[in-house]
């Protein structure tokens, strides 16, 4: 029996059927074929599509789950081995559907029913036990099926799939159904109706032939309809089952094998338990099957509702695999009066799949440390990855140069540790169906974050699903059981501020994650991400704000960044990803202006201050641009800033802003105390530049790693003109240069003199497919970095849930929104602290000083005219000093 399963990235919601993804393979995309009428569906098929129902478990539903019921209208019964239903939406390919393969037979005159994926509500009404049970979640409204006599999957579109020899009956319902037979689709459902033929009437013409009404599910009263000439269920352990390779060599036959419970999924769309051999388990010297698992999937929704953890059961099924995973299709069990019992193996990750696979469905008391290293889809489908080990998995870039010897080797080690922590379900909670459930594992007040620890509190079961190992609770997550049935915590990894670098002056940078003054409501055509109510929350494109729908959302975003800048603590803060307000027709400081304002109201009046756009910009920019803020009581810019004009290498993306600093009160005369900071944003990974070498040559770099390149270079020429003119050799170049540490574009800088000052903290600026690297880097010239106290990269951002930002805000009924700093943006800030002071020595009382000696006093610096001693600068007109012209 084959059944889908959905991808983790597009999990079939109750309207769309699951999707048949097999990894690798090339999917078509959905065609949209004008219906055109088709009769070639023949009106003495010997098995016809009776009804439909697609609004199972949905609200207002008939029934917990969706089913397709067929009806034999002759005196003989029909095989069905070797059949199926296939399924596809209303507009889309059956490639892009799902199908549920047939069994047994169909008695004469009788009707066989086919149970499909049940919806969120499983307090709806069962079905009679389906003769099949399939797992595709079907639409409430429209869609079409086709019973066809084998089970590959059809290839015709439109008018073509009536005439195709193999499929038996065809029926689409609803409107847009391009696919049906005879002059038009049955008419549309609703979650409460489905479609069926009047009295088993079929003159091949699905309007004429369906209505809608109540659903009638009826099978065929067999448990399921027997094959003409069944297989006898063969006894089997479950380690002969399992055997030592990567699939069952009893693969097909029917068995019937002993165990005892371990999880039971009844609802949350797994629809099976697992089971594992009595007396195996705790001490892993004590193995009696070495290679072969004593554990496995039993799948069957009925049977995990029955049974119970614990239990001691008989099963009898149908032996297969799964997406990789083996499983035993259950077609009848019992519970044994003899207790049995299994405890947990006490076992450390194993780091190959072939360890892995001699454990697949075992009960586990994980061993060893095991650390958060991914979390972003944890809002989403429930899921937390985890990594074996005291750190996260790293990107293979930032250890070694791409194609080298150190990143494979990284790379290779991120595969042997990676394991996901589920929930015990397949749920998509940003699902319409499923937005009002609140979220496993993620609590307000209680972070889940990258990089901290994990303590596992209960025992697991090592399961394989969506192409990836993974730790299954006991049980479904639900709220109501969670605080029992969650079996590991998280340590709390938060730090309220960075370290303390020391330093006359301090810089930060910050991606501020399209920190947009201009909202979307203020603009025409915008389209939105919005919340579980269907109220924007964030701008997803049709005009050219990037940042919050309006100003409510405007301002959860603002009050997260306020605080994170505030809390960093740097005297001088460069800015990446703030709207260029020139773009809608204001002064191009607009949003800066806005976002200074806001600063001072969370710091107090006249604490910050911002370094004005350039007499001269790009004509042609982006919407996003550099930015500078600094403390006015700790910082000073020196003369103007100034933008990368004219270059080619940055028509794709933003042209680096340079500022020269000093700590405040500093002598303007003495570049002594000055630093040039030059803040980037280098073009993306994720769509090919203009130049040859920007398409991703798969060697981890992504895509324009060229343009990027490029840009380096010309930054690197840009930063000796400023420094060159600003009269010191003290530059940070700071920013998101969206390239890991080893990549090519930093290593441009780095062999042009810079130092990477991230690496030496130990963190890292961005997390991205479970993997941390810093695109955030601050790279100091030789002179910048000898005047260097301390750096530290703080994680604030990049380690959070994605469901912290204001952009998820009331996604699902869990809000974890709040105030604080944690989750502002997507990358971490990094900073830096500086030990500037002027190259002119203070003047002294006590000492004798001669022609052109220069000295500092009271923030100017003076040259003697004449020798003197005791003569203080500046106190006489005529005096034996005068005022070195400021730069």
């Amino acid at each position: 029996m084959t059944r889908t399963q959905p991808s983790r990235r597009r999990r079939a919601a109750t309207t769309v059927a699951a999707a048949l993804v097999v990894p690798g393979a090339v999917v078509p995309a959905a065609v949209t074929v004008a219906p055109t009428a088709a009769a070639e569906v023949s009106a003495d098929a010997p098995v016809v599509i009776d009804e439909v129902y697609g609004g199972g478990g949905n609200s207002g539903g008939a029934y917990a789950q969706d089913f397709v019921e067929l009806y034999n209208p002759t005196d003989e019964p029909v095989s069905l081995a070797g059949w199926s239903v296939q399924y596809a939406s209303a507009t889309g390919t059956w490639a892009n559907g799902a199908q549920t393969d047939l069994a047994g037979q169909i008695p004469a005159g009788g009707s066989y029913l086919i149970g499909q994926a049940a919806g969120a509500d499983d307090t709806q009404p069962p079905l009679p036990t389906p003769d099949v049970q399939g797992a595709i979640a079907m639409s409430g409204s429209g869609a079409k099926v086709a019973l066809v006599r084998s089970t590959d999957r059809i290839t015709c579109a439109g008018a073509d799939c009536a005439a195709v020899p193999d499929v038996v009956d065809l029926v689409g319902w609803g409107d847009r159904a391009t696919s049906y037979a005879g002059s038009g689709p049955a008419p549309a459902t609703t979650n409460a109706t489905s479609v069926a033929r009047v009295d088993h009437a079929h003159t091949a013409d699905n309007a004429a032939d369906f209505v809608t009404g109540a659903p009638t599910p009826t099978a065929s009263g067999t448990e399921p309809g027997p094959d003409p000439d069944p297989e006898p269920a063969e006894p089997a352990t479950i380690a002969e089952i399992q055997g030592t390779g990567h699939t069952s060599p009893l693969e097909g036959a029917t068995v019937t094998t002993t165990g005892v419970v371990t999880a039971a999924y009844p609802t949350g769309g797994f629809d099976g338990l697992y089971l594992q051999t009595a007396g195996t388990g705790g001490d892993p010297d004590d193995d009696a099957t070495p290679g072969a698992s004593d554990g496995v999937f039993v799948y069957s929704r009925a049977a995990a509702a029955a049974l119970a953890v614990g239990d001691h059961v008989e099963v009898t099924g149908t032996v297969g695999e799964h997406y990789g995973l083996t499983e035993v299709t259950a077609s009848a069990w019992t519970v044994l009066d003899e207790p049995a019992a299994v405890e947990p193996l006490a076992t450390p990750w194993p780091a190959t799949d072939a360890e892995r696979e001699a454990l697949e469905g075992m009960l586990l008391a994980p061993q060893g440390d095991f650390t958060v290293t991914d979390n972003y889809a944890t809002n989403r489908y429930g899921t937390v990855g985890l990594a074996a080990g005291d750190a996260p998995l790293v990107q293979p870039t930032s250890v070694g140069r791409p194609g080298s010897a150190e990143a494979a080797t990284q790379a290779a080690d991120n595969a042997a540790r990676a394991v996901q922590l589920d929930d015990g379900a397949s749920v998509d909670y940003l699902s319409s169906s499923h937005q009002d459930e609140p979220l496993p594992w993620l609590t307000a007040g209680d972070p889940l974050r990258v990089g901290a620890a994990v303590t596992f509190t209960g025992p697991v079961v090592l399961d394989y699903r969506y192409d990836a190992w993974g730790l299954q609770p006991r049980q479904q997550l639900t709220p109501d059981v969670a605080d029992r049935a969650q079996p590991a915590t998280f340590a709390d990894t938060r730090e309220p501020a960075p370290q303390d670098v020391g330093g006359t002056l301090t810089v930060g940078t910050f991606n501020v994650l399209n920190y947009f003054a201009t909202t979307g409501d203020q603009l025409d055509g915008c389209t939105y991400y919005t919340d579980r109510h269907g109220d924007p929350v964030s701008v997803r494109g049709g005009c050219l704000a990037r940042g919050a729908a309006d100003a409510e959302n405007l301002e959860r975003q603002e009050t997260k960044i306020v605080a994170a800048i505030s809390a960093l603590g740097a005297d001088v803060v460069a800015l990446e990803e703030i709207e260029n307000s020139a773009a809608f027709g204001k002064d191009r400081d607009q949003a800066l202006s806005d976002l200074v304002d806001a600063l001072d109201a969370h710091d107090g009046a006249g604490t910050w201050a911002y370094v004005g756009s350039p007499a001269d910009v790009p004509a042609d920019e982006d919407v996003i641009r550099n930015a500078f803020v600094y403390r006015i009581a700790d910082a000073e810019p020196v003369g103007e800033s100034r933008i990368l004009l004219g270059s080619e290498a940055f028509g794709n993306a933003r042209e680096p802003l340079a500022q020269t600093f000093q700590p405040a009160g500093g002598v303007d005369s003495d570049p002594g105390d000055d630093v040039v900071v030059i803040t980037n944003h280098l073009k993306s990974k994720g769509s090919a530049g203009p130049w040859p070498g920007d398409e991703d040559s798969g060697d981890g770099q992504g895509a324009s790693n060229e343009s990027r390149v490029r840009q380096a270079t010309a930054l690197a020429d840009f930063a000796d003109d400023v420094a060159a003119d600003a009269g010191t050799d003290a530059v940070l170049l700071v920013g998101d240069f969206n390239a890991y540490e080893q990549e090519d574009p930093i290593a441009v800088l780095t062999d042009s003199g810079y130092t990477d000052l991230g690496p030496a903290t130990g963190e890292h600026t961005y997390v991205f497919g479970g993997m941390v690297g810093s695109l955030d880097h601050v790279l100091a010239s030789p002179a910048a970095a000898a005047r260097v106290t301390g750096a530290d990269v703080w994680n604030v951002n990049a380690v959070e849930p994605v469901a912290n930002e204001y952009s998820r805000y009331e996604y699902n009924a869990t809000i974890l929104y709040d105030t604080s700093p944690f989750r502002s943006s997507d990358h971490d800030p990094l900073l830096v602290g500086l030990d500037l002071e002027p190259s002119v020595a203070a003047w002294d009382r006590g000492t004798r000083y001669w022609w052109g000696d220069e000295v500092r006093y009271e923030g100017t610096v003076y040259r003697a005219t004449r020798p003197n001693h005791g003569k203080e600068p500046g106190a006489r007109r005529n005096g034996p000093w005068s005022v070195v012209t400021p730069r």
